[in-house]
């Protein structure tokens, strides 16, 4: 019985490739045998009917004589005495262990790229390094050193000796893939990878590097200088591109630096704002007066108005933490008033006063 192929697909006959393509690849996803509800008979129905309409000259001869040759044999069919109905099977495996199809065209997305290069990409890597409060508010720069595999500098990663020059490789022949066929129940599969001996390039060293030994990358211990910006947060995590392992021939991993700030005695941080406390007398806070406080640009003299209250918070502008623009936030200077647990026999008589008058 003939099959007809656009029906298996669900397209018109006016369909595109394009369309004919998509088409067959959600099938392939619904009915792949090896996926959960997959159907092998429907899966290879499809890839038939694929394979007859992703091809020019193969579509033609369907479209002319329709669901049958001119010998009458439908394209489904392996009846008859070695008759196709002038169909071309050129395309198939004709040795009778069934049919060869790339994955990298067919199967590209279900199989995480099949043929298509993927660029290769160096390990990540992470360091932990602590800082002091001073440092974080107002950034700085720090030189590390990460032992990990880096580009080879005599051969500039290339792996050849320099000036040595490069040739055809020998693998590939200068494709820079290499075909591969595996046997499966549906026959055999082509399939298409980067060729290690080249890395893709097509091309190898006539001299290896004497450095790296034709590896273009190798394990040494290597000094960074890291800028940190002013106002990081402790725990906070900085990454540098590209300054993680090399990989013979592909793109290096990245660098995350993990960065811990000390306490300090003093401040703590809030957003752009320093905040402190400061413990006074008693009769400062009446009074008023001044008290010398430290900060981390230095000592400074803070005057402490008449009447402060316990918990007030008096500001300091352009001591605090420095923004994006270079600007900076304030000091908070919380007070804390110190109540004597005992009072001298005058000053009892004093507080007894202030009492008298309603104070």
């Amino acid at each position: 019985m003939s099959k007809d192929y656009y029906k298996i697909l669900g397209v018109d006959k006016n369909a595109s490739k394009d369309d004919i393509k998509k088409a067959f690849r959600k099938l392939a996803h619904q009915y792949h045998p090896d996926k959960t509800g997959g159907d092998e008979t429907k899966f290879k129905e499809a890839n038939e009917a694929y394979s007859v309409l992703s091809d020019d000259s193969k579509r033609q001869q369907y479209d002319t004589f329709g669901s049958a040759g001119p010998g009458g044999t439908g394209f489904g069919g392996f009846g008859g005495q070695g008759g196709f109905g002038g169909f071309d099977f050129s395309g198939f495996n004709q040795n009778g262990q069934g049919f060869e199809f790339d994955l990298g065209d067919i199967f590209g997305d279900f199989f995480g790229g099949g043929g298509r290069q993927r660029t290769p990409r160096g390990r990540d890597i992470q360091v932990d390094i602590e800082i002091s409060f001073k440092e974080a508010v107002f950034g700085m720069e720090r030189k590390i050193h990460v032992t990990k595999t880096s580009k080879c500098d005599t051969c500039n990663g290339d792996g050849a000796k320099p000036g040595a020059g490069f040739k055809t490789c020998d693998t590939c022949h200068g494709k820079g893939q290499v075909n591969e066929t595996k046997r499966s129940f549906l026959g055999n599969i082509s399939t298409v990878r980067t060729c290690s001996a080249c890395h893709g390039t097509g091309q190898i060293p006539k001299e290896n590097c004497p450095t790296c030994h034709g590896a273009g990358v190798l394990n040494k211990n290597q000094e960074l200088t890291i800028k940190i910006p002013p106002g990081i947060n402790n725990g906070e995590m900085m990454r540098l591109s590209g300054a993680g392992e090399a990989v013979t021939g592909g793109v290096p991993g990245d660098l995350y630096v993990k960065i811990h700030v000390e306490e300090h005695p003093i401040f703590v941080k809030e957003g752009h704002n320093l905040l402190m406390d400061l413990d006074i007398k008693l009769s400062k806070a009446l009074l008023g007066g001044e008290e010398t406080i430290e900060t981390l640009d230095g000592d400074i003299t803070l005057k402490i108005p008449e009447g402060v209250a316990y918990g007030e918070v008096l500001r300091v502008k352009g001591k605090g933490v420095p923004n994006e623009k270079g600007k900076r936030g304030d000091l908070l200077v919380r007070i804390n008033v110190e109540i004597p647990k005992r009072l001298s026999r005058s000053a009892r008589k004093l507080v007894d006063e202030l009492k008298n008058e309603g104070l």
